[in-house]
C-alpha cells in the first residue's frame, strides 16, 4: 500500500450556516506559524481539543468504579466482569501494568465513562491502551494519552473490533495512529490530535470495512513523527488514512494543522460522503482520493492547504500540479454499487490553498504491474490479480478492467479563490488540471504512449462546469506541459468549465 507521490502522480456545515471563529483553541504543539486569519470551525461540537466535554461526575448506577490509585486497576477489572460491563474511571492519571502489552481487552458491550478529568496514560510505556476484536465496544469522556504504538499500528482499537463508538474523547500524543476502526464503527465529537502518525488508521486487516461514520471532531496536529521525511515516499500518513472502506461518512469536523494530508482515502474505498468539513491550514493536501470508487465530495471549506508540499516540490523545480483536492486514479463506477456512480465535487469553497483540484492517472500503474505501488491489490472489477497480463489485458473487458481509472468525475457548483499575496507564490500555485504521464512500463503494457492522457482528458466523462473563478487561475490538461488560460480550457478541444466565470484580478 506504499504510494509515492509522483506514482500517485497525483474533504462544513451547508454554505447559509455561520461558521464560528475559535477562541482558546491551542494549536499542536509543533504547528507551522499559520496565516493571521483564525480559522473557522463547522459546528460547536468541532471545537472538542480546547472544550472537551465532561463526562459523568458519578459512578452510573451499575457500573464498576475505576481506581486510579490502583495500577492496572482498569485492565483487573475488564478481565474479571462479565461482558456488556459498564466501567467508570474515577478523576485522576490511571496506568495500566509495567508491561508494554498490558493493554485493556475489552468484552462485547462493555463501556468505559471517564469522569472529569480521568486520563488513560500509557506513559510511553505501554503499546496499546485497548485491544481485541471484541464488538460494540464503547469509550466516551475519557483521555488516552501516551502510548507508543508500532509504526502503522494503533492505540484504542488496535485489532479494529466492530461496531465500536467513540465519543468525547481526546486521543493525543501517542506514537502510531491513535485510532484503528472497525466495520460501523462511529467516531463523534472527540480530538484526535498530535498523534506520532496518524489521528486514525481506517484499516481492517480481515473482513470488511463498511459503515464508518466520522463525525464533529477535531483533527490536529497529527504526523508529529514527520514519517514521509523519514520515509521518503511512504505514503503513511495523515489526519485520517483510510484504506478499503465501504461506506463511510466523514461530517462535520475540523480537519486542521496537520503535518501531511488532511484526509487520505488510498485503495479500493467506495461509497464516501465528504461534507460539511473544515478542511485548512494542512501541511499537504486537505484531501487524496486515491485508487477507489464513487464519492460525494460537497459543501466542504478547503483553504490554506498544502502550503509545505506545494512549495517543495514547485521549489524543486517540478512542474506537477501539487493539488489541495488530489483524486488520483478514482472515479465513478456504476458496476461496485454505491450511493453514487461517479464524484461529484459541488458546493465546495477552495480559497488561497496552493493550487485546486488535479485529476490524475498514472499510465504505468495498473493491476498487475510492477509500477502499482500497492501491489497486493487489484481493481474491484477483477478477481485474480494474476489474470491481467498479456495477452488477455490488451483487449476487453480486462484492459478497462484491470485499471483504477480517473472518471465520471464531476466538478460543479464551488468557489475557488487565489490571492498569490496571500499565499506567498509567484507561480506554480494556481492550477487546476487533468492529466497523465506518457505510458512506458512494463514492456508488456498496453497502456503506452498517450493513450490515458487522452483517456483522462477527452473520453473519461470528466466535467467542470457552473464554478466561480476568483484569482489568476491557470489550467493544464493531457500533460504537465500544457498549462493554458480560462479561454483555452474552455475552448476546443478541452471543452470545460461551461457556464463558469472567471474574475481574474489579483486580490481574491
Amino acid at each position: 500500500m506504499r504510494i509515492k507521490w509522483r506514482q500517485r502522480a497525483w474533504p462544513a456545515a451547508p454554505l447559509v450556516l455561520a461558521l464560528l471563529a475559535t477562541a482558546g483553541c491551542d494549536g499542536p504543539t509543533d504547528a507551522k506559524p499559520g496565516p493571521s486569519a483564525s480559522p473557522s470551525v463547522p459546528t460547536a461540537a468541532a471545537r472538542v481539543c480546547a472544550r472537551p466535554a465532561a463526562g459523568p461526575a458519578k459512578a452510573p448506577a451499575g457500573s464498576v468504579t475505576v481506581d486510579p490509585a490502583v495500577t492496572g486497576d482498569l485492565a483487573a477489572k475488564t478481565r474479571s466482569s462479565p461482558a456488556g460491563t459498564t466501567f467508570w474511571l474515577r478523576p485522576g492519571t490511571h496506568r495500566l501494568g509495567p508491561d508494554r502489552y498490558a493493554q485493556v481487552v475489552p468484552k462485547r458491550g462493555d463501556v468505559y465513562l471517564g469522569a472529569p478529568g480521568a486520563v488513560l496514560d500509557g506513559r510511553k510505556t505501554n503499546q496499546y491502551a485497548f485491544s481485541g476484536t471484541a464488538r460494540d465496544v464503547t469509550i466516551r469522556y475519557l483521555t488516552v494519552r501516551g502510548f507508543v504504538a508500532p509504526h502503522d499500528e494503533g492505540v484504542v482499537n488496535h485489532d479494529s473490533g466492530d461496531g465500536w463508538v467513540i465519543e468525547h474523547a481526546t486521543i493525543r500524543n501517542n506514537s502510531g495512529a491513535g485510532l484503528m476502526a472497525g466495520a460501523r464503527q462511529q467516531v463523534r465529537s472527540s480530538c484526535l490530535r498530535d498523534n506520532g502518525q496518524y489521528g486514525m488508521n481506517a484499516y481492517k486487516g480481515s473482513g470488511p470495512l463498511t459503515g464508518l461514520v466520522v463525525e464533529g471532531n477535531e483533527i490536529v496536529g497529527n504526523n508529529t513523527g514527520d514519517w514521509e521525511r523519514r520515509r521518503p515516499g511512504c505514503g503513511c500518513t495523515g489526519g485520517v488514512k483510510f484504506w478499503a472502506v465501504n461506506g463511510a461518512d466523514i461530517r462535520g469536523n475540523w480537519v486542521h494543522d496537520n503535518r501531511g494530508t488532511g484526509l487520505w482515502a488510498d485503495t479500493n474505498n467506495n461509497d464516501f460522503r465528504i461534507e460539511d468539513n473544515v478542511l485548512e491550514d494542512n501541511d499537504g493536501a486537505a484531501l487524496i482520493y486515491e485508487t477507489s470508487y464513487n464519492a460525494v465530495i460537497r459543501k466542504n471549506t478547503i483553504r490554506r492547504n498544502n502550503w509545505v508540499q506545494g512549495r517543495t516540490y514547485a521549489e524543486r523545480g517540478d512542474t506537477f500540479p501539487f493539488a489541495t483536492v488530489y483524486v488520483s486514479e478514482s472515479g465513478g463506477e456504476p458496476r461496485v454499487p454505491a450511493r453514487t456512480d461517479k464524484i461529484e465535487i459541488y458546493r465546495n469553497v477552495l480559497e488561497n490553498n496552493w493550487s485546486g483540484i488535479t485529476l490524475w492517472e498514472n499510465a504505468d500503474r495498473f493491476c498487475n504491474s510492477p509500477a502499482n505501488t500497492s501491489s497486493g491489490d487489484c481493481t474491484l472489477l477483477v478477481k485474480r490479480k494474476s489474470s491481467c497480463a498479456e495477452p488477455a489485458i490488451d483487449s476487453a473487458p480486462l484492459y478497462a478492467d484491470c485499471r483504477w481509472k480517473t472518471q465520471r468525475v464531476d466538478i460543479h457548483d464551488n468557489r475557488f479563490v487565489l490571492d498569490k499575496s496571500v499565499v506567498d507564490c509567484t507561480a506554480k500555485c494556481d492550477r487546476m488540471a487533468v492529466l497523465a504521464n506518457y505510458g512506458t512500463y512494463p514492456d508488456w503494457s498496453p497502456y503506452q504512449g498517450d493513450r490515458v492522457a487522452e483517456a483522462i482528458t477527452r473520453k473519461q466523462d470528466n466535467r467542470w462546469h457552473d464554478n466561480v473563478y476568483t484569482g489568476p487561475w491557470k489550467f493544464v490538461a493531457h500533460d504537465p506541459s500544457r498549462v493554458l488560460d480560462s479561454w483555452q480550457w474552455q475552448g476546443t478541444p478541452y471543452a470545460q468549465d461551461r457556464n463558469s466565470t472567471f474574475r481574474t484580478g489579483e486580490d481574491g
